[in-house]
């Protein structure tokens, strides 16, 4: 939640707030659906990513049940495409770690749902 406050206002800290812009300057031109003409704003595109990692990180913390599950999704593929934007940008794999360590907690959080779901049937 606090790297989507981050992204959404320079109140918490201006410099990376400052870098999020800049970075997302670069992701915008690598946005998947890029070659599809769906293009975006990089600005909107900041604030989307900000708003969905705040709500669905709150849902995660504070839901139970399908809202977790769905936020838990949501997430993974707002991981993914930061993976992807980055390797698309020929980053080096020590800017592509915090996404994929992120990535691979998620899948191990939907997984233990699963997992726990069959156990009590």
């Amino acid at each position: 939640m606090l790297l989507g406050l981050v992204k959404l206002t320079d109140c918490i800290s201006a410099d990376v707030h400052q870098h999020a812009k800049r970075e997302f300057i670069k992701f915008a031109k690598v946005f998947p659906l890029n070659d599809l003409g769906i293009t975006v704003d990089p600005s909107m595109y900041l604030a989307a990513v900000g708003w969905i990692e705040v709500v669905a990180g709150f849902l995660l913390t504070f839901s139970t049940g399908a809202l977790q599950e769905i936020s838990t999704v949501v997430l993974a593929i707002v991981m993914m495409v930061a993976i992807y934007s980055l390797l698309m940008l020929q980053e080096p794999l020590s800017m592509c770690l915090p996404s994929i360590i992120c990535f691979t907690l998620l899948m191990v959080i939907l997984n233990s749902r699963e997992s726990n779901t069959y156990m009590w049937d």
